[in-house]
């Protein structure tokens, strides 16, 4: 028996808040955690349309049912099994998303945030470290780096981004951790400029301290 692989064409979900307009200062590309679905995620970043923030929340190319009723779907960015080309679609799609939502236009004329939650915070990692975006703020949102940042991204490659990390006190994942403080102070020592934000709450973005993470600069 021999493996093989074939790429194949796909189609991609995602959803945006506001317009790219002459007006627009701010975009921000929001990735979803594992079995989300950038619809319902969409809906934690409604209240920064201003008239000068754009949103965009891709959705991950792999979905599935999350119970045994098969009522409830979500997607993933990547699973362990065949993870090399499932790390490779979701980037050329990242980087085919991002050409089209700049449309020719020079990224350094936005302040460009890049957020992952969860799942999405080590995909956030990965599609920066590619090299084909560029991005001016990086907020990890409850992301586990089990070995640490430096297995998704070289810390040169943000040296001048203004680097995140925000998790609740109470999220039902990372209080698992035997030593969470021993954790938060190696992914700093992995990332020195990485800056800490702690809230009173479970696995979850809150849009209050979203809200006070991006008026932070």
């Amino acid at each position: 028996m021999t493996e093989h692989h074939l790429a194949v064409q796909r189609t991609a979900r995602y959803y945006t808040i506001g317009e790219l307009t002459d007006q627009t200062k701010n975009i921000l590309f929001c990735l979803h955690g594992f079995g989300q679905l950038a619809k319902y995620f969409s809906r934690k970043f409604m209240d920064l349309d201003e008239g000068q923030t754009f949103t965009v929340v891709p959705e991950g190319l792999s979905r599935l049912y999350l119970n045994g009723e098969y009522d409830r779907i979500g997607a993933s960015w990547l699973t362990r099994e065949d993870r090399e080309y499932e790390i490779n679609d979701f980037l050329g799609y990242l980087n085919t998303l991002f050409d089209l939502v700049l449309n020719g236009r020079d990224p350094a004329e936005f302040h460009i945030t890049l957020l992952g939650f969860s799942q999405g915070a080590a995909t956030a990692c990965r599609w920066l470290n590619a090299g084909h975006i560029r991005a001016d703020r990086l907020i990890l949102w409850a992301g586990y780096f089990p070995n640490g940042l430096t297995d998704m991204i070289d810390p040169d490659n943000l040296t001048d981004v203004d680097c995140y990390y925000v998790y609740g006190r109470q999220d039902e994942y990372l209080v698992e951790l035997s030593d969470i403080d021993g954790y938060l102070s190696r992914l700093q020592t992995d990332v020195p400029n990485l800056k800490f934000t702690a809230f009173d709450g479970g696995h979850r973005v809150e849009s209050d301290v979203l809200k006070t993470v991006l008026t932070s600069r």
